[in-house]
């Protein structure tokens, strides 16, 4: 049974999602109040998959979510709020999340993107058979670590940041579609996600800007392609 963490401060909601998640998705739910009891809860426990709302007292999500990723960087994470501006979702993901719902939302959204997410991680197991370190250029990339090294400096990534960098890395000199990145890593091809792949590539971009012979370019209508000369 796949245990899912719910940090939820309104009672009526939360108990309601719990209820709703053990009963139709099976899951073993653990509902926290707060920021502080769910972090708690977060250092105690093993968890598959973390369901943060943003808007909470003691801690807010983002805040709760930025700590965790310090402990955990691969458990996927669902940010769920009324908030509905592409600043806050394009926040939600640069913090490490991995979906982000906006309330008021049907319970049954919310089992399929959970189902979708383990699902993805699930499947992660067969991407241990690709590559997880390259040479682009003057700069290692390790994808295991999530870091580029060159001259003797590290930079840290982000987990998206990591798995674009690594889809193109996988296509280099190719053309690796939009629909390809966004289905491969935020599991939805809609606009909000577009704009945020939009983000994470132009810090791709500068972190691989010291070597003229590294151009990640667009290619119009279809995608991008990583040229490494």
């Amino acid at each position: 049974m796949k245990k899912i963490l719910l940090v939820e401060d309104d009672a009526n909601l939360g108990a309601l999602l719990q209820d709703y998640l053990q009963l139709k998705g099976r899951f073993d739910v653990v509902l926290c109040k707060d920021g502080d009891a769910g972090l708690k809860e977060f250092t105690k426990s093993d968890f598959d998959l973390l369901i943060l709302d943003v808007m909470m007292p003691k801690k807010d999500g983002f805040t709760l979510g930025k700590e965790i990723r310090k402990i955990n960087e691969h458990v996927p994470i669902i940010f769920a709020t009324a908030k509905a501006m592409i600043e806050d979702k394009t926040q939600a993901f640069n913090l490490g999340g991995d979906d982000y719902i906006t309330k008021p939302f049907r319970i049954e959204e919310l089992l399929l993107r959970i189902n979708a997410l383990l699902k993805r991680t699930a499947a992660g197991s067969t991407e241990e058979e690709k590559p997880t370190t390259f040479k682009i250029g003057k700069y290692d990339f390790d994808f295991t670590s999530q870091t580029i090294t060159a001259d003797g400096l590290v930079q840290k990534l982000s987990t998206k940041e990591a798995a674009l960098l690594r889809l193109l890395c996988l296509k280099k000199n190719e053309v690796l579609t939009r629909e390809e990145a966004l289905l491969n890593i935020w599991n939805d091809d809609n606009y909000f996600n577009g704009r945020s792949m939009d983000v994470f590539l132009s810090k791709i971009r500068k972190y691989l800007k010291d070597d003229p012979r590294v151009e990640i370019i667009n290619v119009h209508g279809r995608g991008y392609k990583l040229l490494v000369n």
